[in-house]
């Protein structure tokens, strides 16, 4: 048996199309939606996440221009817990390594 993924074919295009749309639309749930493009598409490859200083961690925030409240509000975590990350007494981790890495690469606009 062969590792290669098959190439798509018009149906399976159109059936994850019209999915999408009635996702889009409330009419599917997310649930629902997830296993059919799950079974077609698979596991996506997630993006590595790059490790964080201390250093890159108050860059990021001084590069949107807000203050540590502000920043961790949109973190979803505490100040003491920003404070921590740009002192580099604690290194980010789960969501917010997520977070910090989106920021980074795409900017503040794309978790508002």
């Amino acid at each position: 048996m062969t590792t290669e993924k098959k190439k798509m074919s018009r149906l399976t295009k159109a059936l994850l199309e019209t999915a999408e749309d009635l996702h889009a639309g409330g009419l599917l749930k997310e649930n629902t939606y997830k296993k059919i493009t799950k079974r077609h598409l698979g596991d996506k490859e997630k993006p590595a996440l790059a490790p964080l200083s201390g250093e890159d961690i108050r860059t990021i925030r001084e590069q949107v221009h807000m203050s540590q409240s502000v920043f961790a509000d949109y973190l979803n975590v505490t100040v003491g817990y920003v404070s921590k990350l740009e002192r580099g007494a604690k290194r980010p981790s789960g969501a917010a390594l997520v977070l910090l890495n989106v920021i980074r690469r795409k900017g503040i606009e794309a978790i508002l």
